[in-house]
């Protein structure tokens, strides 16, 4: 099956009810994880590199440390994963007790010491590849392998919010697949589901991530690349139900048709039914 990831990004707005609202509706709307991000301002950007008043606004945007262990358990409750991006290298360390994985965002995939703390958890790492080249990809996958991570899953994505889904680029799934051999999902920003269906049935995505806002009153829903739940719940429904339809593969009668096979017209005159059927039929005379 696939595995849907829900980004919670900066939508929470600080608040411990609406947090646990996300897992909730994320695990209603059939998610098997939830992602936050841990970040501090101060160690995101270099000093001076925004301004004041744009500095003052993200703080708004910081999760709690407090927060995660209730984040967590909920998480654990509703039998679905807990992963947290680490913006920093001590949040590694604050987030290893709670997360069943690590997600690197791109703008840290070429931050080794950032790969590096993660791999040496032996925890599970999940690292977005948007703006990379092919050369910077295969850098990161040897160090997070060399220290310890030796299955990590790429996310092939485009960083534009939103995406054009003409820059999808979804080809490049096989591309980054075959370069590294390791498993390629989709980290979304069209909200298109004829996108996502596409990373899934033609190019094998088993791994998406997708960005959600609860009513459309999260700080970054306006931007345009957050999804609301039954926007994603019904994409994701629709998903299982594809799967559902793929079968055994062993071309024999299902039970539905069962009660029609006795109908086919019998080979020796072409009638409807079977001449065997038609014995136990009471015919008008």
């Amino acid at each position: 099956m696939i595995q849907f990831i829900s980004e919670v990004s900066s939508n929470h707005a600080r608040d411990l009810d609406r947090c646990l609202k996300f897992i909730q509706r994320s695990a209603d709307a059939g998610c098997s994880a939830v992602k936050f991000q841990l970040f501090r301002v101060d160690q995101l950007f270099f000093a001076g590199a925004l301004p004041d008043k744009e500095v003052a606004r993200r703080k708004n945007w910081e999760l709690p440390i407090e927060f995660l262990p209730s984040l967590a358990q909920r998480c654990h409750e509703l039998d679905i994963e807990f992963s947290c991006t680490p913006f920093y290298i001590d949040a590694v360390r604050e987030l290893e007790p709670y997360v069943d994985f690590y997600k690197i965002a791109s703008y840290e995939l070429l931050w080794d010491d950032l790969l590096v703390a993660c791999a040496r958890t032996g925890k599970r790492v999940v690292i977005s590849t948007g703006m990379a080249t092919m050369p910077e990809i295969l850098h990161a996958v040897n160090v997070l392998k060399l220290n310890g991570s030796s299955a990590p899953v790429l996310l092939h994505c485009t960083s534009a919010y939103p995406t054009p889904h003409e820059e999808a680029n979804l080809a490049a799934i096989e591309t980054i697949r075959h370069a590294t051999g390791c498993e390629v999902g989709w980290s979304d920003h069209t909200v298109e589901p004829a996108v996502v269906n596409r990373a899934i049935n033609r190019w094998g995505a088993k791994v998406i991530e997708f960005h959600l806002d609860l009513d459309g009153q999260g700080e970054e829903y306006s931007a345009g690349h957050c999804w609301l739940p039954d926007q994603i719940g019904s994409v994701i429904r629709d998903v299982a139900k594809g799967f559902a339809a793929d079968g055994s593969g062993v071309k024999e009668p299902v039970p539905s048709e069962l009660p029609d096979r006795e109908w086919r017209a019998d080979p020796s005159d072409g009638l409807r039914p079977l001449k065997t059927t038609r014995v136990g039929l009471h015919l008008a005379s």
